[in-house]
């Protein structure tokens, strides 16, 4: 099986691995999600009626406000949270959401990290090295 890496910039976290749910959209924990059925539930959203609970989310940039912080804690208290954000842009609200709910989180990617994983490839995420690595869903390259 191939392994691919990509280097972002060091992020918050403990190293997880999951499968990934990917889609070019942006990303409100606010918004976008239904934090009690774990889907979600912006109509407009391209990942609309996915569940999001355990995966590895890798979308495009953050956005919304202070709310975000405390819905991601929330979340991962009840054990209904992503166990890994993959950003190509965060905002300081969402880096210190994730670090308030202890979830991983990496951006700033070289690549639009968005168009290089695939839904249901297996990603480890390893925020303290900022490093994201990659093994497709098919097992091919």
């Amino acid at each position: 099986m191939s392994e691919r890496r990509y280097q972002g910039h060091a992020g918050v976290g403990a190293t997880v691995t999951g499968t990934a749910l990917v889609a070019a959209d942006d990303f409100s924990a606010r918004y976008d999600l239904d934090r009690i059925k774990g889907v979600f539930s912006r109509p407009a959203h391209m990942l609309r009626g996915e569940s999001y609970v355990g995966r590895i989310l890798v979308l495009n940039t953050a956005k919304g406000g202070v709310a975000t912080a405390w819905m991601l804690y929330e979340m991962a208290a009840r054990k209904m949270a992503p166990a890994a954000l993959v950003l190509n842009t965060a905002n300081p609200i969402m880096a210190q959401g994730a670090a308030f709910a202890g979830m991983a989180l990496i951006d700033r990617f070289d690549t639009d990290i968005t168009a290089v994983i695939e839904s249901g490839d297996e990603a480890t995420v390893d925020p303290a090295s900022g490093l994201v690595m990659v093994r497709p869903r098919d097992g091919g390259s």
